[in-house]
């Protein structure tokens, strides 16, 4: 039996399917992961904003306010990505894993970074809706941890994790 006409095709099938869903070693473009993590971001910023804006609104303190808008943040950030796969014919409980495995990496990454700038800035934390102090730590901290996720995603799309995993409902 000529094993090397199998050896070739699952070798071809595998290639075929590495390309196809974006994540073949090398095959990844900074703009990929640019755009991956953009799409990551939006949710994010979305969600901590107005879990910042509705913290500031009930006049909470620091803490329960950043509470909020880091749990905003991840269903923001998740629900992106949710929609998107649901909208390509996934059943809820598969896009929520599909949802879970594209984004928690990145949501991680970013909210600690952003969150780290503003708690490192002096009067962040204090800052009212109003103050310029309050919006340029919370954007410089989105610009940063922008950033600084992306050759994360870059990395981890190239190795067939994270954004890489929606990619196949595109």
């Amino acid at each position: 039996m000529d094993h090397s006409a199998h050896h070739t095709s699952t070798a071809h099938g595998h290639a075929a399917h590495q390309v196809h869903a974006g994540h073949q070693m090398g095959a990844v473009t900074w703009g990929a992961a640019a755009k991956a993590t953009l799409h990551c971001l939006t949710g994010c910023a979305i969600g901590e904003i107005l879990g910042m804006v509705i913290g500031t609104a009930l006049m909470w303190g620091n803490v329960q306010t950043m509470i909020l808008a880091i749990a905003l943040a991840f269903v923001f950030g998740y629900s992106f990505t949710l929609f998107a796969v649901r909208k390509a014919g996934l059943d809820f409980k598969t896009a929520v894993k599909v949802a879970l495995a594209a984004d928690t990496v990145s949501i991680v990454v970013m909210e600690l970074v952003d969150n780290g700038i503003i708690a490192l800035v002096p009067g962040a934390m204090d800052a009212h809706l109003s103050d310029t102090l309050f919006w340029t730590s919370l954007l410089g901290g989105f610009v940063i941890a922008f950033l600084l996720t992306t050759p994360v995603n870059k990395w981890m799309i190239g190795r067939g994790k994270g954004h890489a995993v929606v990619h196949a409902y595109h």
